[in-house]
């Protein structure tokens, strides 16, 4: 299995709050989110492919797990 690419957006949210569940995704910023995105376990893309769009999306989808669990 390939992994996440950052098309993966929903499914990179999901790994996003289960690795941080306690932090508001509105408070990181976007290249801590990039870290914390490529090195997630199942992330298999290149880092470098990310776009700010990308992970505008990913933040969005993040906080409404986010929301969605408090």
């Amino acid at each position: 299995m390939p992994g996440l690419t950052w098309d993966h957006i929903d499914d990179i949210a999901i790994s996003l709050y289960e690795a941080h569940p306690d932090v508001d995704p509105l408070t990181i910023r976007f290249t801590d989110m990039h870290q914390w995105i490529t090195e997630l376990p199942n992330f298999g893309d290149d880092p470098a492919k990310s776009t700010e769009g990308k992970l505008e999306a990913i933040q969005m989808a993040w906080l409404d797990e986010w929301t969605d669990n408090q």
